[in-house]
């Protein structure tokens, strides 16, 4: 059985660094050989929010034509190949040896179905990040762009990992799946198969956002404001109504920054008259809150499980974790409107509930896009719950331009409306 050597890069929404992982992959068996993370600089964290922000329903066309885009798009993309250079002078990694980068890109828009939909709109998925660039600029096969064949037969596009939950579940075990990053979600795997994978919301979103505005920190480190505030419940319920939409639509669903209202959530705190240790543990509950909440729109058809496993830095903040705890043993406080839910689910677990970090969290998202890149070598579909026939991305050659000033016609990775 032929054994692969595959890099999977993942920066995710928050822009807070490039991860890296070199994972090996044999039939069923997974082993990280090693990982890297870099941290992005402030200010190529600042100029992809600003595009973010400029390209939101924008065409295709309309985006190229940006004077900024190129530029913030380059950059992206060659941090991310120096990143890669750096691993493997460090590692020691022949780059002869690698099969494939699995890259994911970086999301700049994203108009899933369950929210088309609602508003009428055409779904679409947007991701900045060319494929052949990389390659070009790594000398390795890249496979890139995972959500558009999805988009394109009618599903979410996001999130993708379930499927990668249940096969690190041969090692961890059944379970419900967590993942506490920029944005939550989870995946319910049961005798190794992905039974439901939804977004639950913002996570590490407002928290971050807050505290880059109102310190020098660039998050709240070991929960050093959090621990220091309390629960102010009147704000807790007046976060909850800005995206209340979201947070009670049925799974499975598929969420992005753009539309967490950050900055209407962001002027709602500042306004409050609660101090500023009050309002990061606040947000901090909230985080935990909306996760459990998004249990309790389980379909009732579903068993769940006594393990919860626990992936993403957001999880190791000490406040967001301890409310979560306690709200699965029905402590923690709950808005009057939640409470038959929340009582109804926790009634729902079989046996006590059982936290534990999952050994395999760390890069799990990184690793993700290696599995995902493995699966489309191999010429299989990526099973996810809703569609499992779709054979997910695009392949990028190393084509050795001789001008580096070429244009990349895959910057923008989309699907439908975008185009």
């Amino acid at each position: 059985m032929k054994t692969y050597n595959i890099i999977g890069v993942m920066t995710g929404n928050s822009m807070d660094a490039i991860d890296l992982v070199l994972t090996r992959f044999e039939g069923k068996k997974i082993k990280d050989i090693c990982s890297f993370s870099k941290p992005f600089l402030p200010d190529m964290q600042k100029k992809t929010a600003d595009l973010r922000s400029k390209v939101f329903q924008k065409t295709k066309a309309e985006i190229l034509h940006m004077p900024e885009f190129k530029a913030v798009h380059d950059n992206y993309v060659k941090s991310i190949a120096d990143a890669i250079d750096e691993m493997c002078r460090l590692y020691h990694i022949q780059k002869k040896n690698v099969d494939a980068i699995g890259f994911h890109g970086k999301t700049l828009d994203h108009n899933p179905p369950s929210k088309a939909l609602k508003e009428g709109t055409t779904a679409y998925t947007l991701q900045i990040g060319s494929g052949q660039m990389l390659a070009d600029m790594t000398d390795i096969k890249v496979v890139y762009d995972f959500r558009s064949d999805f988009i394109l037969k009618g599903f979410e596009g996001a999130p993708l990992v379930g499927p990668h939950n249940a096969h690190i579940a041969i090692t961890e075990g059944d379970g419900i799946y967590y993942n506490g990053g920029n944005t939550s979600n989870f995946a319910l795997i049961k005798n190794g198969e992905t039974l439901l994978s939804s977004d639950a919301g913002p996570f590490n979103e407002y928290i971050d956002a807050f505290v880059r505005l109102n310190t020098q920190d660039s998050c709240d480190f070991n929960g050093k404001y959090g621990l220091q505030g309390k629960l102010d419940t009147s704000l807790l319920n007046a976060l909850f109504e800005i995206c209340r939409l979201f947070y009670e639509a049925k799974l499975p669903k598929s969420g992005d920054p753009q539309y967490y209202h950050q900055n209407d959530v962001l002027k709602l705190v500042n306004r409050s008259e609660i101090n500023f240790e009050d309002a990061v543990h606040t947000l901090e509950y909230f985080a935990a809150y909306i996760a459990f909440e998004a249990l309790s729109l389980i379909d009732e058809k579903f068993d769940l499980p006594q393990n919860i496993l626990l992936f993403g830095g957001g999880w190791k903040n000490p406040v967001v974790k301890a409310s979560f705890e306690a709200l699965l043993k029905g402590k923690g406080y709950v808005l009057p409107q939640h409470q038959k839910n929340f009582e109804t689910l926790i009634n729902r677990f079989k046996t006590k509930p059982k936290i534990k970090y999952c050994t395999f969290g760390e890069m799990m998202e990184a690793r993700l896009m290696a599995d995902m890149a493995y699966f489309k070598l191999l010429d299989k579909p990526w099973p996810l719950p809703e569609v499992k026939t779709i054979v997910a991305g695009k392949i990028a050659e190393p084509e050795k331009p001789e001008s580096k000033h070429i244009f990349y016609n895959d910057m923008l990775s989309a699907a439908a409306k975008i185009g």
